[in-house]
């Protein structure tokens, strides 16, 4: 299985001037925590950065530290998250048949996770990592009222690893760039494409790491994780 990890975001959000998975988190670095888990992974042979060039001798030393036997490749990314996986998908291996494309401000995310999505490419061409909803939503109008209430039971939060099959996704991609389509994930694109998605069970833990405040309950979960007791 080949990883692409887009990595290029910056850390406003955070307080921070640069780039936020370069943040220390239990004496790592965000893009360390994912690494190690990404390395432990039974299913992961190839991994790909896809970042702003500026960020690579950071990254390199966060490598070096670690000491990992997985092939790391660095990519040079775009502006936007989707031109970053447009290039990481041409930096491919020609003979990579199935990707996972992971967010790198997903630090929590484990091992079993990797796996679990890998696994799920053996019967579906597209699959996407996600949790149900808890909590009621509403969809407002831009004044601020109320329009609707969806049906909790069928909303899901999406998470990633998102995984493909990699012709179809580079497919998906280029009608995203002749038809203009502005998305937030590639899940989005096969949609769009009317392709199949399948949901695998995510982790309630796989958070998406944004202000300073996730990363005071992502060192709780660590801490948990390290000494359950």
């Amino acid at each position: 299985m080949h990883l692409l990890i887009p990595a290029a975001g910056r850390g406003q959000r955070m307080g921070s001037d640069r780039n936020k998975l370069l943040l220390p988190l239990l004496g790592k670095p965000l893009l360390a925590w994912t690494l190690l888990e990404a390395e432990a992974s039974t299913e992961i042979k190839w991994i790909g950065i896809v970042g702003q060039s500026f960020d690579f001798p950071d990254f390199k030393g966060i490598i070096e530290d670690l000491n990992l036997i997985t092939p790391i490749h660095f990519i040079e990314g775009g502006n936007t998250r989707q031109e970053s996986v447009f290039n990481g998908l041409q930096a491919l291996p020609e003979e990579a048949r199935y990707v996972l494309i992971h967010d790198g401000a997903r630090c929590l995310v484990t091992r079993e996770l990797f796996d679990r999505c890998s696994e799920a490419l053996n019967k579906n061409r597209a699959v996407i990592a996600g949790v149900p909803v808890k909590d009621t939503i509403k969809v407002v109008d831009e004044k601020g009222y109320i329009t609707d209430t969806p049906d909790r039971s069928q909303m899901w939060a999406a998470q990633t690893p998102q995984g493909f099959e990699v012709e179809l996704l580079k497919w998906c991609h280029r009608q995203g760039q002749v038809l203009g389509w502005q998305v937030t994930d590639d899940a989005a694109l096969l949609e769009r494409c009317q392709f199949p998605v399948k949901i695998v069970e995510g982790e309630e833990t796989n958070l998406k790491l944004t202000t300073r405040v996730d990363l005071a309950i992502a060192q709780f979960i660590l801490e948990q994780r390290q000494d359950p007791h």
